[in-house]
C-alpha cells in the first residue's frame, strides 16, 4: 500500500451524525494518512466540541452565533479552534485550499451548497449528501466533470456498485464522473432490507409510531433517515442518485429487497455475469474504501462470515407497501423539478410524522400531492444552486399545508 508524503486533510461536514462518526473512527486508525482540517454540525454543538478537541480539528463551522456561543462554552481542549458560522462558511469550508478531501454528510438539502461549493474547488468529494444529485444532479455531476473533482460515493449501495464497475486507466486510481454507463454493464440492482416495515401488512401501517419506523433491524441511523428507509423512499432516492453516479437510464436499474444486509448492491454484465460487493453491515467499510481510494485501508470492521449468516433471501418489493419507492420511479421519469418536488415533500411529510402531525400512510400521501401540483406548474430552469433552492422552497410552502395537523 502506497503511503502519501503528508497526510490528506479532510472537512467533514455533518461531523456528529452516524456517517460523520463513523469517519472519524475511520480516520483515527490512520493519524499517517488522514487529517481533519474541518468539522461542522448544526445542533449538536457539546458533541461537536468534544470530535473537535479528541481529532485536534484547526477549524469548526456551526449554524449561527448562538450556536458558536454554545460550542464555546463546551470546549474543553486546549486551543480553541477557529469557529466559523453561517452557511456561507460551510460552502467557504468546502471549499478551502487548506483541504484535498470533502465528507458531505448534512443530511437534507442543506447539505447542497457546500457539496456544490466542493464540486467546483475540484476536491475529492466522499457523497453521503443525496441533495446534491436528487435535487441537482445536473449541475453537481457538470461541476464534478468542469473541474476535475473526484466522486467518490460511501452510501453502502452505491459504493458497492463503484466497487463492482471496471476500472481501468485513469479511473484506476482516481474516481470520475461518467457521461454514459459502463461498456458492458446490462443492470446496476440495489439492495435494500425492507426496513422494519417489510412483513407487515399494508392495512396495519397507519398507526405505526415513529419509535417504531426508526427501529431498524440492521442499520444504526438517524431518525430520519430510519423512517426514509421504513417507507423505501431512501432506496428510491437511491435509484435517482445512480442514474446521476453511473449515467444508467431508470430502466436498467433495479430494487431487490435482501433482509440481511450482506449483499450491498450488485451490477450485471452483457454476458450474463453478476459481480456482487458484500460485507457486514458497517458504514466504515465504504468510507474506509472512500478515503484511501485507490488503496484499501483497515477500517475496523469484522470479518463476514457467511456460514454463521447461513442464508442470503432476496425479493422484489411490493408497491402497495412500499408507495414511496414508485413515486421515486415516477419522479425520475418526470424529470430534475420532479425530484426536488420529491425530496422536498418528504423531508416536510417526514418531520411531520415525527413530531407526531402526520399519520405514517400519509407521508406517501404527501409527497404524491406535492408531485401532482409541480407538474402543473411551468417548469422552472435549473441553471444555478438557487433555482433549485427555489423549486424546493415552493414545494415545501405547499406541502407543508397538506393535512399537517
Amino acid at each position: 500500500m502506497r503511503q502519501p508524503t503528508q497526510p490528506r486533510r479532510v472537512v467533514v461536514l455533518g461531523s456528529t451524525g452516524s456517517i460523520g462518526v463513523n469517519t472519524l473512527d475511520v480516520m483515527a486508525r490512520h493519524p499517517d494518512r488522514l487529517r481533519v482540517h474541518a468539522l461542522s454540525a448544526h445542533s449538536r454543538m457539546e458533541r461537536l466540541a468534544e470530535q473537535a478537541a479528541a481529532c485536534g480539528a484547526p477549524v469548526v463551522v456551526v449554524p449561527d452565533d448562538a450556536a458558536r456561543t454554545r460550542f464555546i462554552a463546551a470546549w474543553r481542549g486546549a486551543t480553541l479552534p477557529e469557529v466559523r458560522v453561517g452557511a456561507q462558511a460551510l460552502s467557504d469550508t468546502a471549499a478551502d485550499t487548506q483541504c484535498d478531501m470533502v465528507v458531505a454528510a448534512i443530511v437534507g438539502a442543506a447539505g447542497l451548497p457546500s457539496a456544490l461549493a466542493a464540486a467546483h474547488a475540484g476536491k475529492r468529494i466522499l457523497l453521503a449528501n443525496k441533495e446534491a444529485l436528487v435535487a441537482a444532479g445536473t449541475l453537481f455531476m457538470q461541476a464534478v466533470r468542469d473541474k476535475g473533482a473526484e466522486l467518490l460515493p460511501i452510501d453502502s449501495e452505491h459504493n458497492a456498485i463503484f466497487q463492482c464497475l471496471p476500472h481501468h486507466g485513469p479511473s484506476a486510481s482516481r474516481a470520475y464522473a461518467p457521461a454514459q454507463p459502463a461498456a458492458g454493464v446490462r443492470r446496476l440492482l440495489l439492495t435494500a432490507s425492507g426496513g422494519p416495515f417489510r412483513l407487515t401488512h399494508p392495512d396495519d401501517l397507519h398507526d405505526v409510531t415513529p419509535e417504531q419506523a426508526c427501529a431498524h433491524p440492521n442499520w444504526s441511523m438517524g431518525r430520519k433517515i430510519s423512517v426514509d428507509s421504513a417507507t423505501m423512499v431512501n432506496k428510491g432516492l437511491e435509484v435517482i442518485e445512480a442514474h446521476w453516479l453511473f449515467a444508467m437510464p431508470p430502466e436498467r436499474i433495479e430494487v431487490l429487497i435482501h433482509p440481511q444486509s450482506v449483499v450491498h448492491s450488485l451490477v450485471e454484465y452483457v454476458d450474463g455475469s453478476v459481480l456482487a460487493q458484500l460485507g457486514n453491515p458497517d458504514m466504515r467499510t465504504p468510507i474506509s474504501y472512500g478515503l484511501g481510494f485507490p488503496d484499501r485501508l483497515e477500517s475496523g470492521v469484522g470479518m463476514l462470515d457467511l456460514a454463521r449468516a447461513g442464508r442470503l433471501d432476496f425479493d422484489t418489493p411490493d408497491f402497495t407497501r412500499f408507495p414511496c419507492l414508485r413515486l421515486c420511479f415516477d419522479a425520475l421519469q418526470a424529470g430534475q423539478n420532479a425530484c426536488i418536488a420529491l425530496n422536498a415533500a418528504n423531508e416536510v411529510a417526514v418531520q411531520a410524522f415525527l413530531e407526531g402531525r402526520l399519520p405514517y400512510t400519509w407521508i406517501s400521501r404527501v409527497i404524491e400531492a406535492s408531485l401532482e401540483w409541480q407538474a402543473g406548474r411551468p417548469s422552472a430552469t435549473l441553471g444555478s444552486v438557487e433555482d433549485v433552492l427555489a423549486v424546493d422552497a415552493a414545494v415545501r410552502a405547499y406541502s407543508g399545508n397538506l393535512g399537517l395537523a
